[in-house]
């Protein structure tokens, strides 16, 4: 990825695209990075104070920027660091600077024997974005282990700490999530320090452990069972595999209130047969989850689905995952993502919303 000399307050018309895991996306008019917390809060106070439009950019792996760019100043968060404090018996806080990598982090959790992070390895992206999103995996979301995080408040342009219970993490959501008020400088996680994993609870990596649902076992072996499952779906980033040019899952899974679960899942059944099992878990209280690889799969879209001219496609590995070929643009991805979405649609009456934040460009700009 592009890098940029330290101490220049900014620097114009940077690629966008050398920061996204998509490898799309447009220049900046401005471009500045921010190696400690103190620069990343002095930046956006000051493009703040001018009234200039602010991006705020990490790891750029849930991240979908236009081929225009952005018309404003784009802070590249950097600044690294990690601290280990006690927290009573059997437990450790693991507080940890924005700019860190997230899978870095949680590999030194685990060959410290630290258990939480484990099933959430292999994913893209820094520490800063993980609340904002409340990013998940394999049955565990960052909610389960996050304590509080440090953030600037752009409002006030004060620096605060809010609690867990203060962010309103739901699923892939959080009060942070689809609002530029905050700048996430921190993240603060409670660990356990017995070497013993999250208790497992996804039935595929229960499977791949060869263990029983619900029970822990050592931290290093659950992740390595979820590199090896997340490297076989794609999502494991390699600059030569096109199949990780992604942004990760690209919808999320629909959840439906458990009052129109029936209608639902009636009609979905009317399409695919009554033989064929529809995925369903629960969600929130009163609703359920729906699979939407599996939505897609059955609409029609299979692994490799492109349109012309091809440059932007679903992975050959996972159906969640759309991904740049190569010379692909923003506006490739956008009008496949917005097949496949209307496709999904029309054969099951099920929508499709996308997981990545969306910057000058909107999927409703690709229809059918």
């Amino acid at each position: 990825m592009t890098s940029l000399p330290v101490g220049q307050p900014t620097h114009p018309r940077v690629p966008l695209s050398g920061y996204t895991t998509l490898r799309l996306g447009g220049p900046a008019a401005a471009f500045v990075t921010a190696t400690t917390a103190a620069e990343a809060v002095d930046a956006v106070r000051g493009a703040d104070a001018a009234g200039t439009p602010l991006l705020v950019l990490g790891g750029g792996s849930n991240l979908v920027i236009g081929d225009p760019g952005f018309d404003g100043t784009v802070v590249h968060v950097a600044h690294r660091g990690t601290k280990i404090d006690t927290a009573g018996p059997g437990r450790v806080r693991l507080t940890v600077e924005a700019g860190e990598d997230w899978d870095h982090v949680v590999a030194g959790a685990v060959e410290a024997g630290l258990g939480g992070l484990e099933c959430l390895s292999g994913i893209p992206g820094l520490v800063g974005a993980t609340p904002v999103q409340n990013v998940g995996a394999y049955g565990v979301e960052i909610s389960q282990v996050l304590t509080c995080v440090d953030l600037l408040d752009r409002a006030t342009g004060e620096v605060r700490t809010l609690a867990v219970e203060e962010l309103g993490l739901g699923y892939r959501t959080s009060v942070l999530k689809g609002t530029d008020r905050a700048v996430v400088l921190r993240a603060t996680f409670t660990l356990s320090d017995d070497g013993l994993s999250m208790p497992i609870r996804y039935t595929e990596l229960a499977r791949a452990l060869g263990v029983r649902q619900d029970e822990r076992v050592p931290v290093a072996a659950a992740r390595e069972a979820v590199l090896g499952l997340r490297r076989g779906k794609g999502m494991v980033l390699d600059p030569t595999d096109h199949d990780t040019w992604s942004a990760g899952s690209f919808f999320t899974n629909p959840i439906v209130p458990d009052a129109d679960a029936d209608e639902v899942l009636a009609r979905i059944t009317a399409r695919v047969g009554p033989d064929v099992p529809v995925p369903r878990y629960p969600a929130n209280p009163g609703a359920s989850k729906l699979s939407a690889a599996w939505l897609i799969e059955r609409a029609g879209f299979t692994k490799g689905y492109s349109r012309p001219p091809g440059r932007a496609a679903l992975s050959g590995k996972h159906t969640l995952a759309l991904t740049n070929r190569g010379g692909a643009t923003t506006a490739d991805l956008l009008t496949l993502a917005g097949t496949i979405r209307d496709g999904v649609h029309s054969t099951f009456g099920v929508t499709l919303h996308p997981e990545p934040v969306l910057v000058n460009c909107s999927l409703a700009d690709h229809p059918e």
